[in-house]
């Protein structure tokens, strides 16, 4: 399939969740991100591996914009910038993080960005939730430096590994604790497949490197997570 096949699908319309999804919403999403609870916490180590690969340790003084940045939970990973600005809507996620201190400039739109070119553009679990993607990909080329790197980090979806991986952790965990399905959840979140990504940064970047994460293995349908580097 190519790109002009997959941008006819675009802009995606998110399903709609019922009260009873949304009154526990933002609670279980933030809970997720910051890893709280036994199986928000498997997530969350099996995502540090990302956190880890992305992470710059030999460029010093870079600008960096990350897009979705939610609970700040990567900021601890990056030491060697001089600039951190990040794009994050549901500000809830943020306000109460001990590394707000560090961010320059908070957006809640990619598009809010005017006359400002970045070194690095970082996202981790982001891409596969976007309403808009080829849209958002060509701001992200208008946003880096001629030599910039956007890296982004996404879950393996698509692919059977990763259904299984969510459904024996963190959708376990939610029926427990709430007695709902957590496939609706993930419906309402997760729009993009891994392929539909690929293809789209295909169209825009060059990609330099992918990355399958270890476990189970790095291999097509047995890997929960990528990391995709492009110039």
């Amino acid at each position: 399939m190519d790109f002009l096949e997959i941008k006819k699908r675009f802009p995606k319309k998110r399903p709609r969740l019922t009260e009873q999804y949304m009154s526990i919403y933002e609670r279980h999403y933030k809970d997720n991100r910051e890893g709280k609870g036994f199986f928000n916490f498997l997530s969350s180590y099996m995502e540090s591996w990302a956190h880890k690969v992305i992470s710059n340790k030999q460029i010093h003084n870079e600008e960096i914009l990350e897009i979705g940045a939610g609970t700040l939970n990567h900021l601890k990973h990056e030491k060697n910038y001089s600039v951190y600005d990040i794009v994050e809507p549901f500000k809830n996620l943020y306000q109460d993080s001990i590394e707000i201190k560090k961010i320059n400039n908070f957006y809640e739109s990619l598009f809010e960005i005017k006359n400002k070119k970045y070194d690095r553009i970082i996202s981790i679990m982001t891409f596969e939730h976007l309403e808009d993607l080829p849209r958002i990909t060509e701001k992200c080329r208008e946003l880096l430096k001629k030599n910039g790197t956007l890296q982004i980090a996404i879950p393996c979806e698509g692919e059977l590994a990763f259904k299984l991986g969510w459904k024996l952790t963190t959708g376990l965990g939610f029926r427990a604790k709430y007695g709902l399905d957590y496939s609706k959840i993930m419906s309402h979140e997760h729009l993009n497949s891994l392929n539909e990504i690929l293809i789209v940064l295909s169209h825009y970047f060059k990609i330099k490197k992918f990355l399958r994460s270890p476990f189970i293995l790095p291999v097509k349908n047995l890997s929960f997570y990528c990391v995709i580097e492009c110039s």
